[in-house]
């Protein structure tokens, strides 16, 4: 029994390294990602409350465009990182070649329908008339990148489920902070303006996926056998049968967000800047729980290739517990920093003060953001992508568009309500999934 115990905090302190050795790099890469966004964000807010607008305009149409990429990239971490486990290499790179093919098709699709469309999102998304034409141009000029950030996206997954988290950030790193000097030089020096921030946005994002690319083939992440190539369509299914769903649940998600983002816009160019500004401000906040999600989907995909029940629950326990600490934690000091942050963004005081209000009200609420982030992470490790897709569906839908649409379009509510819709579906969202996997696990005992 002693020798049992030692074994239990053996594996307890192996878990925890782990998950941190793997979280560090990937929170630290989303940290300097998100503060070169707001160096972006800044520098196109000095050109004036209508250009924030127009960049802002279509942010919520390419999340929904990244759903795509992601959904791949879901499917790959869970058989990537369970082939990783099993120490079946062969099956590992074999993936990533059908990942590869998926890439490629995809991402050349993306590009085709974004060109086509980008004249008329815009108008769709209700912005005013007088920001559509540099909001139209902007979203076309980055959709000619879409190929290579699909490509970016698909391999550093690849690369996180053989629990390497430290070159994609390098890469992520590398090409933020090219993207944050080109802005300067394009938006300022050359004069371009929003148009600027586009082109600087596309030259990063096509580097990021050509050297992700590269390092995928170097480290042989990426079979180039010829009958590895070739479709093959018993993995295929494997990888659709998770990536549809993810596909589903993140497509239902971002379509509602186009929906709430345009509903919001319809409050006019002021609060909409404000609820633009401070939804990006706030991501810095989301990243811990972030960096643990991908570090708890590759260990789970690694346990479950390893077979060892015991490690997958002691992967969980930790880490939950770990990612609500670390929000809680976020939430204070989002709460603290409110206002200086809004202050980066924008000089527009009511725009400020509309944002700080916002920010103090979500930042009570990071914890339970934590909870369904890790949620998310354990369901994706497992491949079990269908529960996500319900509870993101029913309460992106049920509670998030219809208490907003019942607030802005028939009580004629203002950007407070808006967050309180908002802060009620993350909320749900996060007890729901608890449920669900408490239920599985209790399941799983039985059946075991």
């Amino acid at each position: 029994m002693t020798i049992g115990i030692k074994e239990n905090k053996a594996t307890y302190r192996s878990v925890l390294r782990s998950l941190l050795l793997l979280s560090v790099p990937t929170v630290i890469e989303e940290i300097m990602s998100i503060l070169l966004q707001y160096v972006d964000t800044a520098m196109v807010g000095r050109l004036g409350e209508q250009a924030t607008a127009a960049v802002s305009t279509t942010t919520t149409i390419n999340w929904l465009i990244g759903c795509v990429p992601h959904a791949i990239g879901v499917a790959v971490m869970a058989l990537t990182a369970r082939a990783n486990g099993s120490g079946d290499e062969r099956t590992s790179q074999k993936l990533t070649a059908q990942a590869l093919r998926l890439t490629i098709l995809y991402g050349l699709v993306l590009t085709v329908i974004s060109e086509v469309l980008s004249p008329f999102i815009p108008i769709w998304m209700h912005a005013a008339p007088e920001i559509r034409s540099e909001a139209s141009a902007y979203f076309a000029i980055i959709s000619i990148s879409l190929l290579f950030r699909t490509s970016a996206i698909v391999f550093a997954t690849s690369l996180r489920a053989v629990k390497d988290t430290k070159t994609p950030m390098v890469i992520n790193l590398l090409t933020n902070m090219l993207n944050a000097g080109l802005n300067w030089l394009l938006i300022y020096k050359v004069g371009l303006g929003v148009k600027g921030a586009a082109v600087a946005t596309l030259i990063s994002y096509t580097l990021s996926g050509i050297a992700m690319y590269i390092v995928v083939r170097g480290k042989k992440v990426l079979s180039w056998k010829k009958e590895d190539t070739k479709a093959d369509l018993k993995i295929q299914k494997e990888m659709y049968k998770i990536a549809i769903p993810a596909f589903g649940g993140s497509a239902a998600s971002c379509l509602g967000y186009v929906v709430f983002a345009s509903m919001v816009s319809s409050l006019g160019t002021t609060i909409f800047a404000a609820h633009s500004i401070a939804v990006e401000a706030e991501t810095l906040f989301y990243i811990p729980g972030y960096g643990f999600r991908t570090a708890t989907s590759s260990l789970i995909g690694n346990a479950l290739g390893e077979k060892d029940e015991r490690k997958i629950d002691i992967i969980q326990k930790i880490s939950i517990a770990i990612t609500v600490s670390a929000m809680l934690i976020s939430g204070v000091f989002l709460y603290i920093i409110a206002r200086p942050l809004m202050s980066i963004f924008t000089e527009s005081e009511p725009v400020i003060e509309l944002g700080v209000m916002a920010l103090r009200l979500v930042a009570f609420t990071e914890p339970f953001y934590g909870l369904m982030v890790v949620m998310e992470g354990i369901f994706y490790g497992e491949g079990r992508t269908r529960e996500v897709f319900v509870v993101e569906t029913a309460s992106m839908w049920g509670i998030r568009i219809l208490s907003t649409f019942i607030c802005v379009s028939l009580l004629k509510l203002g950007l407070r309500e808006v967050w309180y819709c908002m802060i009620a579906d993350n909320i749900f969202k996060a007890v729901t999934l608890y449920i669900v996997f408490r239920v599985y696990a209790r399941k799983a005992i039985l059946v075991r």
